[in-house]
């Protein structure tokens, strides 16, 4: 499919004047443009679950989540993947965000790196990719060379792919296993897909992300028990999360965190199952990790007693 036949790459017949428009008129525009994306995404959702489930499934065989991406797409991803350790104590190796060009595109642009198909595979292969991986690409055209032969290569290995456009009939959807088509249109500063469609590519990463790590036990109802308190702000996160899980006051919570060695989800268990450390240290690990799960353990245990 050629560019200009593309929604994301047409003129919006709103912002025909936007170069005379008033600054009052284009911001009102543009935020009602804007409003149009989370009905888009919403549009999507059985697609956002049906690649949820792969990376949750991937999570469990040891997989990782990659994200794939050029310029601003390959941004987003790489955005996704650095806050997932601070925000579910992930390892950085388990969510990975590659942009061509390399890590300097995050910074600055890197003209041509996304119209190599086959650099992809060696940025792939670099990480190690196999089979028990899932490849997120994102590409608000769904076409780009560099994205399609990730997918590609990432099928090849077995790996499970995911497919994340903002135009229907995407070229890249047929190259994955599931293909979320977020249909944007266009944009009030024709092609600038920086704008809505980079809008809609941030709210499905952050789903999938999220999703994902829910899945994966990293919540406790809906508190992130598995943050990382690696600076002042944090470290207050960390005990207003541990007072609001188990109802102690926030003295407590930081003392026991203390006792945890710094895991938050620890000292939750801790607190909810009556135990030191290193029994609710045994407990998630025999509870894959799930805070309810591990405290249905311990009151098992307990009866058995």
């Amino acid at each position: 499919m050629h560019l200009e036949m593309l929604s994301t790459e047409r003129p919006n017949p709103l912002t025909r004047d936007l170069d005379v428009m008033s600054v009052s008129d284009l911001l009102t525009v543009m935020n009602q443009q804007d409003a149009i994306v989370a009905d888009a995404v919403a549009a999507v959702l059985p697609a956002i679950e049906a690649a949820v489930d792969l990376i949750v499934a991937a999570r469990a065989r040891g997989g990782r989540l990659i994200y794939l991406g050029a310029g601003t797409s390959g941004r987003l991803g790489v955005l996704d993947a650095v806050e997932c350790p601070p925000t579910f104590g992930t390892d950085p190796g388990e969510v990975i965000g590659i942009i061509a060009g390399g890590p300097g595109a995050f910074l600055n642009a890197v003209e041509g790196a996304e119209d190599d198909p086959r650099a992809a595979g060696v940025d792939l292969d670099a990480i190690s990719l196999n089979a028990t991986d899932v490849v997120v690409g994102l590409a608000a055209s769904g076409r780009t060379p560099y994205v399609i032969g990730g997918l590609d290569h990432a099928r090849e290995l077995g790996a499970a792919t995911v497919a994340v456009s903002c135009n229907r009939n995407a070229a890249m959807s047929s190259h994955a296993g599931v293909a979320i088509e977020v249909e944007t249109g266009p944009e009030i500063l024709t092609g600038s897909t920086r704008l809505k469609a980079g809008t809609a590519q941030k709210m499905v990463c952050n789903m999938l992300s999220t999703a994902s790590m829910v899945r994966s036990g990293k919540a406790f109802h809906n508190l992130m028990v598995d943050l990382r308190p690696t600076n002042a702000k944090l470290v207050d996160r960390a005990n207003r999360i541990v007072a609001a899980a188990t109802g102690v006051d926030t003295e407590i919570a930081a003392e026991t965190i203390e006792n945890a060695d710094g895991h938050v989800k620890a000292a939750v268990v801790m607190l909810l199952a009556e135990c030191d450390f290193a029994e609710a240290a045994e407990l998630l690990d025999r509870a894959s990790g799930s805070v309810r799960e591990a405290i249905v353990g311990a009151d098992k245990s307990s009866e058995e007693v």
